[in-house]
């Protein structure tokens, strides 16, 4: 049996964003998005669940729209955006979503978090305000076997709240939380 050298299969590349940033990157060309970046690009918020798109736990942004990045070719990701969990943080703080599943309860193991928490972003941006039958039907497609689901529901209800009292405040108050936190310098 002849084996190739890790170079020769390396023969697929592409550039895409990923959480924000222009990636390059060299592989397989029968990788999954999953596999690519977990394995090439060192990601491993995103989980290995089942791989068959049927719990939910590999779920990523792909252009804004949830995917199950276990069935996405990584070829077909060329000039797209992906977001991953690890795109959530922004300016060093953690998105209201993963604040309230963590103040909440709603990540148990954890395992299945990374998929719920960008599959509930991408809801809140197509919907800032999704009643529990939304959120539940959002979410429909996220395993968890450990909270019931109760605590996901109204972890991301907290979120939603907590993202429309930032909308609604003033700009001059947001600058001023923003000072107090160090992320803004004075004017």
């Amino acid at each position: 049996m002849t084996t190739l050298p890790l170079a020769a299969q390396k023969s697929s590349h592409i550039r895409f964003s990923l959480n924000g940033e222009d990636t390059d990157v060299s592989f397989a060309p029968y990788k999954t998005l999953l596999e690519v970046l977990r394995e090439d690009l060192g990601h491993t918020g995103t989980k290995h669940g089942c791989e068959l798109g049927e719990c939910g736990a590999c779920a990523v942004l792909l252009d804004g729209k949830p995917v199950l990045s276990c069935l996405v070719l990584a070829l077909e990701c060329e000039g797209r955006q992906v977001l991953t969990v690890e795109g959530l943080v922004s300016e060093g703080k953690l998105h209201p979503l993963q604040d309230a599943f963590a103040d909440l309860g709603a990540a148990q193991c954890g395992y299945c978090t990374p998929g719920i928490l960008v599959t509930a972003k991408a809801l809140l941006n197509e919907n800032p305000h999704p009643n529990r039958d939304q959120i539940r039907q959002a979410l429909s497609g996220n395993l968890c076997r450990c909270t019931g689901y109760l605590q996901i529901f109204e972890a991301v209800e907290a979120a939603m709240l907590k993202m429309a009292e930032d909308q609604d405040a003033p700009a001059e108050i947001r600058g001023e939380a923003k000072v107090r936190a160090g992320t803004q310098e004075p004017r």
